[in-house]
């Protein structure tokens, strides 16, 4: 029993970028199937969650700043 199917996965972790992009493309809704498939083969769920979270936060503070500025510019 020591053929190829029986080893633990020898392809290394995402990195930070391959997880961002996969994020943004989640967000999107255009992730491709090939990378779909990298990140479940070598993705952790629990980095995405939080890669997720950190990727809404960021996300409703440039909103909330766009908005701030527009309301300012408006009122000026």
């Amino acid at each position: 029993m020591n053929d190829e199917t029986d080893k633990p996965d020898d392809k290394p972790p995402l990195t930070f970028w391959q997880m961002l992009g996969s994020t943004v493309s989640a967000a999107l809704g255009v992730q491709s199937s090939a990378n779909r498939e990298r990140d479940f083969s070598r993705g952790k769920a629990s980095h995405f969650i939080l890669m997720g979270i950190g990727f809404t936060v960021v996300f409703v503070l440039l909103v909330a700043l766009v908005v701030k500025v527009v309301l300012s510019q408006v009122s000026a």
